[in-house]
């Protein structure tokens, strides 16, 4: 059996299911090897559409994502969605055949590319193949992004077959963490705040539970958007997303406690969001995350869960915390939280233009995304680009649950939302799966929609189409800059859509969403991609405040 044969079914045999990718003559045996073990391989357009449909496969399915491409440009054409998938510590296995004679026109520096976006490396050897590849899987099941070179002399050479057993992962060595300290600060405090960030994804149960003890409010960091869904003391996403109940709720806490969030500029508003007065502990299972974004009060290694398991066993040997005169649940604060702790809630003056001589009408980005949260259904995976647009579908779209929303921003790179939204589709077929993007993001993207049309899963792409590159227009804008670079003309982008084979339409009013219903009620296997013509007279909330910050 030859190398490349072993490596697909181990790959598969320790959990690979599907394998995301564009095939060459490099990855062609590996990726055959994989489909010949039962995986389902999924052709994309473009490595880099590739590399984000892997990405939003893992963050949506929980599972280990794989993606497969051609060495040299096949590499470097995914290293974006690469790079986002590092740096939100996305479970992957990038296949990654390798060039390793340096005259080759094929050559890169596989270990130091991989090194530069933050991911793992590891190399097959011809002599330990299954080996070689299980260790790869088990990392990335461990949590990291890694990148697997496949040498090509390697691949072709002939070793044993591989029959098992499976290793299974590794788990993490089981310690007791020392919680007394973190355990006298929610015992002390009055009126506690949790922040959930992305690594707190998986701890919703133990987390609600050391709340209710201790009487603390829920809130988390955009990537962890839906962990609390449902619960009346959830305030939704902290930072520059928050909603102006949450903002002042946060900043009246005399305890934060970050679990699994690094507690970055984003989710503190600039570090202006927490009050100087409050104790802030962070938990995490990486020492090396402590304090790495602002200072801290208290640190606390260890798995969340982990954590907030040991912190409630502490709490029943020494009775419940007595939150007393001016805790926070209070039947009144209840009803503010439902009330208000939705930005659906928040009035606002509608921004949607009517039609003008000479200029077509316009629907404000709230409006359409209030509408939209009206006419989809519940269980959704709403997926979201970066732009300008971004905080609206983030906010106004309700999700059921931390699976149904995927946030691409680690790298804050226009243009992987659509791909990203494809994988996740993939992992939640069940799921109506809702990407949204801007115009920028989806022209840069669009050639996926043939993939979307391969898929027939099913799929609404919104387009917030301001007609330019949104979060420069508002940031130089103001200052007189020339925006000539930055806008463009009006464009039809729903007929470009049906140029692929999806169902396109152009919405300027509420009324033009119509449509959307018929197709809702339809078979749902041709993607409707929804192109918004959205006013765009002043840039969004959330980046009016990120401004502030820089």
């Amino acid at each position: 059996m030859r190398v490349a044969e072993v490596v697909g079914r181990v790959l598969y045999e320790h959990g690979a299911r599907y394998v995301f990718g564009v095939v060459g003559s490099g990855n062609f045996h590996v990726t055959n090897a994989l489909v010949a073990a039962g995986a389902r391989f999924v052709a994309a357009a473009h490595e880099g559409g590739a590399a984000s449909m892997a990405d939003g496969y893992a963050r949506t399915s929980g599972t280990v994502g794989l993606l497969s491409v051609h060495q040299g440009p096949g590499v470097t054409n995914a290293l974006t969605g690469l790079a986002e998938a590092a740096k939100s510590r996305t479970p992957m296995v990038v296949l990654a055949p390798e060039a390793t004679a340096p005259r080759s026109n094929f050559f890169i520096d596989l270990p130091a590319l991989a090194a530069a976006v933050g991911a793992d490396f590891h190399r097959v050897r011809a002599t330990h193949a299954a080996e070689d590849a299980g260790a790869a899987y088990r990392a990335a099941a461990r949590g990291a992004t890694v990148v697997l070179g496949l040498p090509l002399e390697v691949q072709v050479a002939v070793t044993e077959p591989w029959s098992g057993p499976v290793p299974a992962v590794a788990p993490t060595p089981a310690t007791v963490p020392q919680v007394e300290p973190l355990l006298a600060a929610l015992q002390a405090a009055r009126r506690p705040v949790f922040i959930a960030g992305r690594g707190a994804r998986a701890a919703r149960e133990p987390l609600t539970r050391l709340a209710d003890a201790c009487g603390a409010l829920l809130a988390v960091s955009a990537a962890a958007k839906g962990l609390f869904a449902g619960n009346p003391w959830y305030i939704d996403v902290a930072g520059g997303f928050a909603t102006p109940l949450a903002v002042e709720l946060i900043g009246a806490a005399d305890l934060v406690v970050a679990w699994g969030s690094t507690l970055n500029m984003w989710t503190t508003r600039h570090g202006e969001l927490i009050p100087p007065s409050a104790v802030v502990v962070q938990v995490d299972h990486d020492p090396a995350a402590f304090g790495v974004n602002r200072p801290v009060d208290l640190t606390v290694a260890g798995e969340v869960s982990a954590v907030a398991e040991a912190a409630l066993g502490r709490l029943g040997s020494t009775g419940p915390v007595d939150a007393g005169p001016g805790g926070w649940r209070t039947p009144e604060l209840a009803q503010r939280i439902h009330d208000h702790g939705r930005w659906r809630t928040v009035p606002y003056s509608d921004e949607g233009g009517p039609a003008r001589q000479g200029t077509p009408a316009t629907i404000d980005p709230r409006t359409l995304s209030a509408a939209l949260d009206d006419l989809l259904p519940p269980d959704r995976t709403v997926v979201v680009d970066s732009g300008n647009f971004m905080g609206y579908p983030s906010m106004w779209l309700d999700v059921p649950d931390v699976a149904g929303f995927c946030f691409t921003q680690a790298f804050q790179s226009v243009g992987l939302g659509l791909a990203s939204a494809l994988g996740a589709a993939v992992a939640r077929p069940d799921r109506l799966t809702v990407a949204a993007v801007g115009d920028g993001g989806f022209v840069m993207s669009a050639t996926e929609l043939v993939s979307a049309v391969r898929l027939a899963a099913p799929l609404v792409v919104v387009i917030y189409n301001d007609a330019a590159y949104g979060a420069e227009v508002h940031h130089f804008g103001p200052d007189g800059h020339p925006l000539e670079t930055v806008t463009f003309p009006e464009t039809d982008l729903a007929a470009i859509a049906r140029g692929y084979g999806c169902d396109g339409l152009t919405v300027r009013t509420v009324d033009d969403l119509g449509p959307v219903r018929h197709w809702l009620a339809g078979p749902r296997t041709r993607p409707l991609v929804v192109d918004a013509k959205v006013s765009a007279a002043r840039g969004s909330w959330w980046l009016e405040e990120a401004f502030r910050g820089h």
